[in-house]
């Protein structure tokens, strides 16, 4: 059962102590940062004659700068005395430049007229003190344009200034910012399964989609074409199938675009245990009616290991070409090309009882953190080639199309070691390590993905209609054999004078070249599914609307695992209600999501015959939520929260029959899981903006087998969850520029064995701590990161136990044109 952990209770209460300290001593920074009194003023206006809001007005050379309000108006206070340039300058236009003189007490008044109409001002996104943190609205999530507000389901946006403003690499790293998201396993890079696993509401899932539609990378993902990362929270088979999504959610990647102007950037960082990257971001119209627009996008990534073997080599390219022959119609066609060749650190399992270890915790284990237990020659190659095609056709005022391609395969071959301890039968602080692997040889895994989407938004009568209707095929085709050892390489003991290295690559190789003892498990299946959906989105008023959608899917199987082929049928149905309690700012929602999995084949007892086994076609496993709860939008835009409470019942699993002779399955288990959710995201000042979240999550077995009953699943992660980072940009002065971020993750005890027969271990809690620094010119940033500040000893699982890096420096220079 979980053990009590007051220690991260407290920790809890301290860092938030931490936090409001830190936003109190940074709010008296702001205050006292202001000692001049010179003031410049006006309006700015379109060429129409309307007020131009959030317009960019500078003074480069006191590097001072404000944005309009809603009125068009701007103020810059507290200027010295002196002849100064203020200019307005708009991406893809030419900059206004005024001239002024300020003497001590002086107010000037300079008005300025753009060049463009107030329709074309509302393309550019010129927005710079609203919060670059948190929830943004979303075309995606609903697969209807919807703002956070009214939409029922709960979700979490990870901007492009929040993984900018931590050095964030990979999107891997950047989950760290999802309340109530964690890390179970690092990518591997094997063909099938390699992509990182998160745990959500009590569920795993991965990282498998982009811009809605399937992109699956087996290795680490570059975040380098990165925009904004999409989590959605609760089943959603309704609108995103059952088969790249999970129980707790999904992870949708929304990509940068190609955009006017020339513009980009190319950046190099460096730093502790031998990481290097090297990144471009370059961005050019193809013609002069500026209709064929390209960018490209590309990273190359090395990184060494704190321990004494390990290493991960990524190459990134993403080009990304855009075509907009009228309004009505753009075309784009994109790549994702990447290859990898890594050598992880070994997971540790648990295959002996606890008790017989002599361990109830990963503290306890008499393992050197730093040691691989491995030799070199360890690694596994892999590479993805994910190809995407979007037309989208306004085909009416009120009806829009949007045709989808995606095609990917992905690729792997090599070695993927993993341990497990052995009892000593003599000494029971004295247990051994058993060595194996899980090899894969050419191992290939495809995905074909096409849909076809149309919206609507309408009215009948006086009721606001927002609907889409799709049509989608899929095709997951897996051919992939692992093979392994039949029980293990080798049993060494566990001395710090021990020569792990006898395990390496070479040795492995021989292995499988002369040993009659290789086992082999192929993984070989089509999956073909056709799905059809509708969702709407009803406003019965301005503030109340009422959310309805179905999906039906039909899957076609061919399992050559198992030798089995069949045809099923399943259908998902969603509801939602949000209610505006004041319009636009603060919203009560309650919905009811729906997600299933086809389970493919048991083996049961024939009915009425314990001595006689048949196969059977199981049931789709079912996941019911209801959620409800509130969000805020609050102090134009600069405050925005949410708060929810969920139940997901999944009933249908597979598990092992308890009548004699217990050599079948049945399919009448159940579990629960049930939370509470808190993101809260804000730009409490000028320049300083802060996201944070937490969430507990309950979740157990309500109908198992015997020795789990009523525990929580060894893959349900941590129940007690948090996260938070403040950042600070200094906007004037001689620091202007300078940006100071700090934040972390907590996580409390995560119990990775739990049975009456397996015994109780659990992955300590853990506060980890990161921090980044950078300074911004107009064409160049330099940045300073740390993360793992304590260079604290902790440990993830996804039923096992997982070291992660200790404290790494980082440092980056960018060049911005």
């Amino acid at each position: 059962m979980m053990q009590k952990d007051n220690f991260g209770r407290k920790t809890l209460f301290r860092f938030f102590g931490c936090l409001v300290f830190s936003i109190l001593f940074l709010t008296q920074i702001n205050a006292q940062n202001n000692s001049l009194n010179g003031i410049v003023y006006g309006m700015v206006s379109s060429n129409d004659g309307k007020d131009a809001p959030n317009v960019n007005v500078q003074i480069s050379n006191l590097k001072k700068s404000v944005l309009t309000d809603d009125k068009g108006m701007y103020k810059i206070e507290h200027l010295p005395s002196g002849i100064f340039d203020i200019e307005i300058f708009l991406p893809g236009y030419q900059k206004q430049v005024k001239t002024f003189t300020i003497q001590p007490g002086s107010v000037v008044q300079l008005n300025f007229k753009l060049d463009i109409t107030s329709r074309q001002l509302e393309d550019i996104i010129v927005s710079s003190t609203k919060r670059k943190f948190g929830i943004d609205n979303s075309e995606t999530v609903a697969k209807i344009p919807l703002s956070n507000l009214e939409n029922s389901q709960v979700y979490t946006t990870i901007s492009k200034s929040l993984i900018a403003d931590q050095m964030v690499y990979s999107v891997d790293d950047a989950m760290r910012n999802a309340p109530g998201v964690q890390t179970m396993w690092a990518a591997t890079g094997r063909a099938g399964d390699g992509g990182a696993y998160y745990n959500s509401r009590g569920f795993t899932m991965q990282s498998t989609l982009r811009n809605g539609i399937a992109g699956v990378v087996t290795d680490a993902i570059d975040a380098a074409n990165l925009e904004t990362l999409e989590v959605i929270k609760g089943p959603s088979a309704t609108l995103f199938g059952s088969t790249l999504t999970s129980y707790g959610g999904l992870i949708n990647r929304v990509t940068k675009k190609p955009f006017d102007h020339f513009g980009g950037n190319v950046s190099m960082s460096l730093g502790s245990y031998q990481f290097g990257r090297g990144s471009i971001d370059i961005n050019s119209p193809l013609d002069k009616k500026k209709q064929l627009l390209f960018r490209l996008n590309g990273a190359y990534n090395n990184q060494g290991s704190f321990q004494t073997e390990g290493f991960s080599k990524r190459y990134f390219v993403a080009p990304s070409l855009l075509y907009k022959p009228s309004e009505k119609l753009s075309i784009s066609l994109d790549a994702e090309l990447s290859y990898g060749k890594n050598q992880v650190s070994p997971y540790l399992f648990f295959y002996y009882p606890v008790a017989q270890l002599g361990v109830t915790n990963a503290k306890q284990i008499n393992m050197d953190y730093k040691n691989a237990y491995v030799g070199d020659g360890m690694y596994q190659t892999s590479n993805s080639a994910n190809y995407f095609g979007q037309v989208n056709y306004k085909i009416s005022k009120s009806f829009t199309s949007s045709t989808n391609f995606s095609y990917g395969q992905s690729y792997s071959n090599g070695r993927a070691a993993y341990f497990y301890l052995v009892p000593n039968t003599t000494d029971i602080n004295n247990y051994y390590l058993a060595r194996a692997d899980q090899s894969t040889r050419n191992g290939k895994r495809k995905t074909l993905e096409i849909q076809q989407n149309f919206n609507g938004d309408f009215k009948i009568g006086s009721v606001r209609n927002r609907i889409v209707l799709g049509l989608d095929y899929t095709r997951l085709n897996a051919n992939i054999l692992f093979y392994y050892p039949s029980s293990y390489f080798d049993i060494v003991p566990l001395s710090s004078g021990y020569d792990y290295s006898t395990m390496n690559g070479v040795s492995l190789n021989n292995y499988y070249d002369t040993s009659s003892t290789v086992g082999t498990y192929p993984s070989i299946s089509i999956t073909n599914t056709y799905s059809a959906y509708i969702s709407d989105v009803i406003n019965l008023t301005d503030r109340f609307n009422i959310s309805a959608g179905v999906r039906v899917d039909r899957f076609n199987i061919n399992d050559q695992g198992s030798n089995q082929k069949y045809n099923q049928t399943v259908f998902s149905p969603k509801f939602g209600a949000v209610y505006q309690i004041i319009k636009d700012q603060v919203s009560i929602f309650a919905n009811y999501q729906n997600g299933f999995t086809n389970k493919n084949t048991y083996t049961a007892y024939k009915k009425g015959q314990q001595d006689s086994l048949v196969t059977v076609i199981a049931k789709p496993e079912q996941a019911n939520q209801w959620e409800a709860g509130f969000k805020t939008d609050l102090i134009k835009n600069r405050v925005s929260a949410s708060l929810s409470y969920y139940d997901i019942t999944v009933k249908n699993t597979v598990r092992a029959d308890p009548n004699l002779p217990a050599l079948a399955s049945v399919q009448n288990g159940t579990q629960v899981s049930r939370g509470v959710e808190l993101q809260l995201s804000a730009n409490v000042f000028d320049g300083f903006n802060f996201t944070s979240g937490i969430s507990y999550n309950d979740s157990k077995y309500t109908e198992a087998d015997s020795t789990v009953l009523g525990r929580r699943p060894t893959t349900a992660s941590s129940p007690w969850q948090a996260n938070w980072w403040m950042s600070y940009r200094i906007s004037n002065g001689v620091l202007n520029g300078l940006r100071i971020g700090f934040g972390g993750n907590y996580a409390n005890n995560n119990e990775i064995v739990n049975s009456t027969t397996m015994g109780v271990f659990y992955l300590p809690s853990y506060l980890v701590l990161n921090s980044a620094i950078t300074y911004e010119t107009n064409h160049l940033i330099l940045g300073l990161k740390v993360d793992n500040l304590t260079n604290k000893h902790y440990w993830t699982g996804y039923t096992t136990m997982n070291p992660q890096m200790l404290r790494q420096l980082v440092a980056s220079v960018s060049y911005k044109f």
